[in-house]
């Protein structure tokens, strides 16, 4: 038994109310099985209930032991001073209040009607399958389902809210210092995403803002940051590249403390770190001010304008500094990747920055979102195959964030799609 499970029994009152007592046999009405509280403190705020001939009004607590109270050390917590019921699967042991009186306990499994553990328990054991629900998720009425999957991505970009605060933090609120970690780290993607994201960080934004007007100069920084110079390669662009960048530590007095390595293992040339590096830089040559553009273009087909650049020559023939290919070939930026950096880096870096001003802009995103193509892999395949087709950008997130977050951890009774399927079951027995 999950305690969870007792939260959601108890907030739609799944209990046979006829009969309900507590342990000291009184009678017990419940008026208002108060208001759910998912942060610290009591487990319902605000309750109204009737025992004997009193009527109660303050918290409920609900715990799957009663001795559980002790555990959690809520006999030394004021907060839990102003609880009236204590909730319990199983009662093997008395709380007291401060007074020495006896909190009243309800019993729970005493009062659950045999149909509503039936039912969460054949959703919650069927460990063989990928997801718990996959039998009726298609089930689910469009209206509840579509509503939830918006839910499930704004929690989303409240949950990739943590590093944007970060960073705005030790940049001393520096918008465009930010977008440019975020862009770096996601460059990099999968496989380099954690070093570009760690040598990224080691750069003062403040001297990308001052060489950015001389492609080269912008390239010796970012390649000499990345530790990319440190070798012995024998042509004129890498040599130039190491003088401009020995010049820039002198006189920008760098220190590098990134300390990680790039690799070039397992990825395709488009891939390679260099490309990447050289594609990043070629973007902030272009745009000086590119937090600002970004942020006031409504439209997501507007994105794919700011982030149309060209590499610089050197980069057209090469993807490394050794040899050169034997065809001129542009590494632009593609469609799907250009995809993959308004869903990760723009588009929650443009939520955290309305939020923080106080506007929600999170219809427009989700707009904006539902106009980019769905991202491909296994979770969101294994979707397709239960009927779950993600059309756009905004489902996929929302369908990972669901997987993720709830279906992978058995939060079904935490679940939109999980509570409807028990109520439905609940109600048809």
């Amino acid at each position: 038994m999950k305690e969870d499970f007792l939260h959601y029994i108890w907030k739609l009152q799944l209990v046979t109310h006829k009969n309900l007592v507590c342990t000291d046999k009184k009678a017990l009405i419940v008026l208002n099985q108060g208001q759910h509280n998912f942060d610290a403190g009591p487990d319902f705020f605000n309750a109204k209930i009737k025992i004997g001939n009193q009527i109660w009004a303050g918290n409920v607590e609900i715990h799957v032991k009663a001795s559980d109270w002790y555990v959690h050390n809520h006999e030394v917590d004021s907060n839990y001073d102003a609880v009236i019921l204590h909730v319990v699967w199983e009662n093997d042991a008395q709380i007291f209040r401060k007074d020495n009186s006896v909190i009243p306990t309800l019993i729970l499994k005493d009062f659950v009607p045999d149909a509503v553990l039936q039912n969460y328990r054949q959703l919650l054991s069927k460990s063989h399958n990928w997801i718990n629900c996959e039998n009726d998720i298609s089930s689910i009425d469009d209206f509840l389902f579509n509503n939830w999957l918006e839910r499930l991505y704004i929690e989303r970009l409240e949950q990739k809210s943590a590093l944007i605060l970060e960073l705005l933090e030790t940049s001393k609120n520096d918008w465009e210092a930010v977008l440019f970690i975020l862009l770096a780290k996601n460059f990099g993607l999968k496989v380099n995403g954690d070093a570009f994201l760690s040598f990224a960080k080691s750069i003062d934004f403040n001297v990308v803002r001052k060489v950015r007007q001389n492609q080269k100069d912008l390239e010796a920084l970012l390649f000499g940051c990345a530790n990319l110079l440190e070798d012995v390669v024998d042509n004129t662009y890498f040599s130039e590249l190491k003088a401009r960048y020995e010049y820039q530590k002198v006189k920008f007095k760098l220190k590098n403390t990134f300390h990680k390595k790039v690799q070039f293992f397992r990825l395709r040339p488009n891939n390679f770190p260099t490309i990447r590096l050289a594609q990043l830089a070629a973007l902030y040559y272009k745009h000086h001010n590119l937090f600002s553009k970004i942020n006031e273009v409504k439209n997501s087909k507007d994105f794919y304008t700011i982030f149309e650049i060209i590499t610089s020559d050197f980069w057209q023939t090469h993807y490394t500094f050794s040899a050169a290919t034997k065809s001129k070939r542009n590494k632009k930026l593609t469609k799907s990747f250009i995809d993959l950096l308004l869903i990760n880096t723009v588009m929650p870096l443009q939520f955290i920055y309305h939020k923080q001003h106080g506007k929600d802009k999170g219809e427009l995103i989700i707009e904006m979102m539902r106009q980019l193509k769905p991202e491909k892999n296994t979770i969101i395949n294994h979707f397709n195959s239960l009927n779950i087709e993600a059309k756009s950008a905004f489902k996929t997130q929302a369908l990972l964030q669901l997987k993720n977050n709830y279906c992978s951890k058995n939060k079904c009774v935490q679940c939109a799609i999980g509570n409807a399927l028990l109520l439905h079951k609940n109600t048809s027995n």
